[in-house]
């Protein structure tokens, strides 16, 4: 594979992975995340995935290691629910990267923005036009739809604003959280399928009105192009056509541009010192869409540093496995309670219950009338005390405290069962990963006991992306 190379001279190295509990996982390349931030020749890492799998908090993460290793970092999202600038501390985010404070080291920064797809076209368009054709096309009721939820515009807006962030040359380090949407792949192909659309032959005939007009010798070509128009606007709507057609006059010197500039920034996520992460969960559907994308960015020649996998469940016990936990717990069951008590017949010899005085034997049984139904009994001293039921009451059996720690002994074997076979189900899913794609390097990120809300958990993300998640359940344990 054409990136995987690139990216295993930067930060991949071999490493068996662990092997307990009777499970094994193919040898994997690890890749080393340090060595990849480290890379000065390392501009630009796109954190793409399917949606759900922590791509924003993993390129937050990123960026919060690299600063403190010494990178000007910048971070670019597109994620609507604005966690990243929550867990940085900052109010808000908008189409400025706006500076983090308290991260740094060594002369390393981080900048944070979220894009503002609308800001970031009209931007796009009051650079490219004249400031009366910038008004027009602003106020047109067919771009302001366009501008702002288009098929496709989030994600063109996301490679334009990666080339402006880029061309400005102010960090040495731009990290992207690609678009969440229903497939990863989107995010390579909706800025082609915009671009396309803008400067296809539909626009261009919508155009022709307006650039025939008023020429003698074109009439005839007119008069064809209003039947067409007119038959569109019966679909449309008359008014929707007129803006559409409004919209294509006042951008006529600019549509050329958008497929230039989604082919230029495409060409850059190409370059030698892009690195594209892919980041996934370990689950059956995010590592296949996982696997998916790993073949297309090899198909479309560009660097792959590896995979990031996330939420990855461990155990500070992996020798003992599932079967001989549930085993174990089995037998302490029936050595605690061979015979369920509640079961057996109810001896002959026992005094009735009185009815008037409920079901609990304790008020039935001679000497105790001075207990009161919370269990307290009034001693000689006449101060009330709680009542001792393994010191005070001779029917109590004096092994019940070894029988508890038994029935909680197994019942902990029986969580470590559950928890083993989630990591079986999880090392599963990941070995037909790694046996589609043995040459992919990966980086395993240990679960976290709680959602990342702020830069301490930004910190423990990035320390586990860091560390062989080996060396991080010893470390648990």
């Amino acid at each position: 594979m054409a990136g995987v190379s690139g990216a295993r001279r930067k930060g991949a190295t071999d490493e068996e992975s662990y092997a307990g509990g009777g499970m094994s996982m193919d040898v994997a390349p690890r890749l080393d995340i340090d060595v990849l931030l480290d890379d000065p020749e390392t501009r630009i890492v796109v954190c793409c995935g399917s949606g759900g799998v922590g791509k924003t908090t993993t390129a937050a993460a990123l960026g919060v290691r690299a600063a403190e290793r010494g990178r000007k970092v910048v971070v670019l999202t597109i994620d609507p629910a604005r966690r990243l600038a929550q867990s940085m501390g900052i109010d808000a985010l908008d189409n400025i990267p706006r500076r983090v404070e308290g991260i740094g080291g060594d002369g390393g920064e981080l900048h944070a923005m979220m894009l503002d797809m609308k800001r970031t076209f009209d931007e796009f368009v009051e650079a490219h036009a004249d400031p009366e054709r910038a008004r027009a096309i602003l106020a047109n009721p067919f771009y302001q739809s366009l501008s702002a939820g288009f098929a496709g515009t989030q994600e063109y807006m996301a490679m334009e604003k990666l080339g402006q962030l880029r061309a400005r040359d102010e960090w040495d380090l731009i990290i992207v959280d690609t678009p969440p949407s229903r497939s990863a792949l989107d995010f390579l192909d909706a800025p082609k399928r915009l671009g396309s659309f803008l400067d296809g032959k539909f626009i261009k005939v919508l155009m022709a009105p307006a650039k025939v007009g008023g020429r003698a010798g074109m009439k005839f070509l007119n008069v064809g192009v209003s039947m067409m128009t007119g038959t569109v606007s019966k679909v449309l709507g008359g008014q929707l056509m007129r803006d559409v057609q409004t919209f294509a006059a006042a951008m006529d010197t600019m549509f050329g541009g958008f497929r230039t500039r989604a082919e230029a920034t495409y060409r850059l996520l190409q370059a030698p010192g892009t690195a594209f992460l892919v980041v996934a969960a370990p689950e059956r559907d995010a590592l296949r869409e996982a696997a998916y994308f790993v073949e297309r960015l090899a198909a479309d020649q560009m660097p792959l540093a590896g995979l990031v996998l996330n939420r990855v469940h461990g155990s500070g016990a992996e020798q003992l496995s599932a079967e001989r936990a549930l085993a174990a717990a089995e037998i302490l069951s029936l050595a605690i309670d061979p015979a369920d008590p509640d079961d057996a017949p109810a001896n002959a010899d026992d005094p009735p219950v009185n009815a008037a005085e409920g079901s609990d034997p304790a008020k039935n049984r001679p000497g105790t009338e001075n207990l009161a139904d919370c269990g307290f009994v009034d001693p000689p001293s006449g101060n009330a005390q709680a009542r001792n039921p393994s010191a005070a009451d001779p029917d109590v059996s004096p092994t019940s405290a070894d029988t508890s720690a038994e029935r909680l002994a197994a019942g902990l074997l029986r969580l470590h069962a559950e928890r083993m076979q989630v990591l079986g189900r999880e090392q599963r899913t990941h070995d037909r990963f790694t046996a589609l794609h043995p040459e992919v390097p990966v980086a395993q990120v240990a679960a976290l006991p709680g959602d990342v809300h702020d830069l301490a958990g930004l910190r423990a993300i990035g320390e586990r992306l860091a560390v062989p998640l080996e060396r991080t359940k010893r470390a648990a344990g």
